[in-house]
């Protein structure tokens, strides 16, 4: 499948595409061979970009290419059809990275994932790293958390169409915002740690209190950093201060003191958690990281959504036939288990297609315990008419939910929308359900709208064309 590769991996390089008949020691030809070599450089680094129009690095691509096209039209061909073929292959391909440069910098994904990093940097900006450097307190909040994780969310529901350079950005951004995010949850926690001990208790104290000190300024500069806000620090200075740190509180004298000992270990944590995150300079220049179509856990995600999508066949078909005796809800169960085993290594799109995974086998899960639930229902002849109304819906639902498990198409579909109306007709179905004072009614109203809007939420799920 093409998913918009760079042109010079969809085609032979011009050169390379025939044998040539003329003199390859033609001047016209020696020169676009030179081209071709310099386009080879090139390349690599056009399909790989992830920046903007306004970045440093768009600015030498573009400038760099338009230089070999220039070059190009200026070679003389003499009039030679075969020169004037080479030429205008060299220019076509020339053009072709220009245009992919173009394409994915301007791409509504890389704008998207540029606005979401600017939210994330204003609100780090607004609630820890100014009120830091005015000489106040972060406001660490559970608010901010929370604000941060809907990005987190967003930035993983942004669209690549299996674009490197798109991938490339999104996970540059991603990781940034976790690292502020672990660095953030990190300060949480100390904040409710002991206060540091009394400098009378032992003269190590002081010096491991003026630490603790510098520790608290550097990760604010640390957040900085990693949100771009920062314009004279660097991550290696960071990192020369924070080891300079960890060599002061080592040449400490706390031998014979636990609590000091055990004081002196928590700042060394400390310090050691601001570190780890220093690495992200090159990080998303690791194919490996952002491409995570061979990844281990991606590949195990899969293997169970294979598995589901066979049993979902499975127990669709014995519906159709009105036999309810397949039913692997203990499979099903036991890949709910091993879901929740997958190692996420804190990877956002990886966590996001665990998630997802999990909401497909509780999918089904739900469909076969309402089945099992509508094939035993014995009314009593007392049953309350609301009520009986609540369980009227549900058999709807569930014949409803059989076809939105079966369903592969998308939201342009007119199956799709027909869904869409009748889930929608079935919750204002049960809106218009009134308990009369009934509690077992109302229980299973809230119920039964909770059950209707899960299932829309999957419906809407399997057509956003989500990928890692």
């Amino acid at each position: 499948m093409d998913h918009g590769g760079p042109p010079q991996q969809q085609r032979q390089h011009p050169m390379e595409q025939q044998q040539q008949p003329y003199n390859p020691q033609h001047p016209a030809m020696m020169r676009l061979y030179e081209v071709q070599k310099e386009v080879a450089s090139l390349g690599p680094q056009v399909c790989t970009f992830s920046g903007l129009q306004n970045d440093r690095d768009y600015k030498r691509l573009e400038r760099e290419l338009t230089r070999l096209l220039l070059e190009v039209d200026q070679v003389d061909t003499e009039g030679k059809p075969d020169l004037q073929g080479a030429r205008k292959r060299a220019a076509q391909e020339v053009e072709g990275l220009l245009r992919y440069l173009e394409e994915n910098a301007t791409h509504p994904s890389r704008l998207a994932i540029e606005e979401l990093s600017t939210s994330a940097r204003q609100l780090v900006d607004d609630r820890v790293v100014a009120p830091q450097r005015s000489g106040g307190a972060a406001e660490i909040s559970d608010e901010l958390v929370d604000a941060l994780q809907q990005l987190v969310l967003r930035l993983t529901q942004v669209k690549t169409e299996g674009r490197v350079p798109l991938r490339k950005a999104r996970y540059r951004a991603l990781t940034r915002l976790c690292a502020v995010q672990d660095v953030i949850e990190g300060r949480t926690q100390q904040q409710t740690l002991s206060l540091p001990l009394s400098g009378d208790t032992h003269e190590a104290v002081h010096r491991i209190n003026q630490v603790m000190v510098k520790v608290s300024v550097a990760r604010s500069q640390l957040v900085a950093l990693l949100m771009g806000l920062s314009g004279r620090d660097s991550c290696a200075h960071l990192s020369r201060i924070l080891t300079e740190m960890q060599v002061e509180l080592d040449a400490l004298d706390v031998s014979g003191n636990a609590a000091i000992r055990n004081y002196r270990k928590q700042v060394v944590e400390e310090i050691n958690g601001l570190l780890k995150h220093l690495d992200l300079e090159g990080e998303g220049d690791d194919t490996r990281r952002y491409d995570l179509a061979q990844n281990n856990s991606i590949r195990e995600i899969e293997a169970v959504r294979a598995h589901v999508s066979h049993l979902r066949e499975g127990i669709l078909r014995y519906c159709a036939m009105g036999d309810l005796s397949f039913r692997p809800k203990a499979e099903l169960q036991g890949l709910l288990t091993h879901l929740d085993q997958v190692d996420t290594a804190k990877n956002p799109c990886i966590r996001e297609a665990r998630r997802r995974a999990v909401v497909e086998v509780q999918a089904v899960i739900t469909f076969l315990d309402l089945r099992e639930a509508l094939a035993c229902r014995q009314p009593g002849p007392n049953e309350h008419p609301s009520h009986r109304a609540v369980w009227l819906v549900l058999g709807s639902l569930s014949d409803l939910q059989a076809q939105v498990l079966g369903f592969d198409g998308k939201r342009a579909d007119k199956s799709y929308m027909m869904l869409e109306e009748l889930l929608t007709k079935q919750l204002l179905a049960l809106d218009a359900v009134e308990p009369q004072g009934d509690e077992t009614t109302k229980v299973a109203r809230k119920q039964a709208v909770k059950f209707a809007q899960n299932i829309l939420n999957y419906l809407d799920m399997k057509t956003d064309e989500w990928e890692y």
